[in-house]
């Protein structure tokens, strides 16, 4: 029961780009981009970043043109 108690009361994140009204995101701001990757440049999760599924979907697609045009790197060092 301690168990469920402690899931019932995590809050949960708000997603920035919700709160911001922002309705596409820009391949070409790596800054931002790179808030969302890992140290390794993988792509953090939305459960661990906040976003909606929707915008999250659309990190993920401008971090891919954003890789594909050698704006960021696949992998970091």
């Amino acid at each position: 029961m301690a168990k469920q108690d402690l899931t019932d009361k995590k809050k949960k994140k708000a997603c920035s780009f919700c709160a911001d009204h922002v309705e596409s995101i820009d391949y070409k701001d790596a800054a931002k981009l790179k808030r969302y990757l890992t140290e390794a440049g993988k792509i953090i999760p939305r459960r661990v970043t906040g976003n909606c599924a929707e915008h999250q979907r659309m990190v993920a697609k401008a971090v891919k043109r954003a890789r594909e045009a050698a704006i960021i790197n696949y992998v970091f060092d």
